[in-house]
């Protein structure tokens, strides 16, 4: 049984879960970047149809997409040492934080992968074409024309994956990662003010999300500066 509920715990609970923030930034931040490189690496036999990579990567995103992010990293956490070991290669005593970290940028890749293919596709095929009858290379063409336009139409979507990932993070601890969660957890055995703790939780993980989005709608509003300038011009 939980003690009786004490609302002055919450201002002590904060201060100290909030020193566990930055291990929570830190698994974003390396499972974001390394999300956005699996996912490139995964739009591209998509959009190129490359024979039997194109069915893998289909595999791949579905099963991320059809299965929960906790089962993931269990998957991860306890299969991939059993898989190794097959090999003569012993990854039992890695910290936990890697297979988090790793497990969230699998997951990101697939979301990643398709948001990145969508943007490339909805970019208007008249522009290349037009950018080819002015001598540009494909180079050229893929790095003026194409990505400037797909960032700034796969950014609203990105910045929403990484939001989505940052609460994500939070199932971190039932694998023994000390974050945010991971320190709550210790903190409701220790006092069993669950409730409190909670609370405080959802606090920081809500200031957090309204700083995200706050600096998300500042660069989109930069990416989209341009846009804005040639529709007043249009007009």
């Amino acid at each position: 049984m939980g003690k009786a509920f004490d609302p002055m715990l919450i201002i002590e609970f904060i201060p100290t879960l909030f020193h566990y923030l930055g291990v929570t930034l830190q698994i974003l931040a390396a499972s974001i970047f390394l999300g956005l490189i699996l996912g490139v690496a995964a739009a591209i036999p998509r959009m190129f149809k490359i024979p039997i990579l194109n069915q893998l990567v289909i595999l791949y995103v579905s099963f991320i997409r059809g299965t929960p992010i906790l089962i993931q990293l269990f998957l991860v956490f306890y299969g991939m040492p059993a898989v190794l070991m097959m090999f003569d290669i012993d990854i039992s005593k890695l910290e936990a934080v890697y297979f988090v970290i790793l497990t969230y940028a699998i997951s990101n890749g697939a979301g990643f992968s398709e948001i990145i293919r969508g943007a490339i596709r909805a970019v208007d095929h008249g522009q290349t074409e037009a950018a080819y009858s002015v001598g540009m290379t494909a180079r050229q063409n893929f790095f003026r024309i194409v990505l400037p336009q797909a960032v700034r139409i796969a950014f609203p979507n990105m910045a929403n994956s990484v939001i989505g990932s940052l609460k994500d993070t939070s199932l971190a601890f039932t694998i023994g990662v000390m974050d945010m969660m991971g320190r709550g957890d210790t903190l409701i055995a220790s006092t069993a003010h669950a409730l409190e703790v909670y609370i405080s939780l959802s606090i920081i993980y809500y200031a957090i999300v309204l700083l995200f989005e706050k600096v998300f709608k500042k660069l989109e509003k930069y990416f989209n500066r341009y846009q804005k300038a040639d529709l007043s011009a249009a007009a």
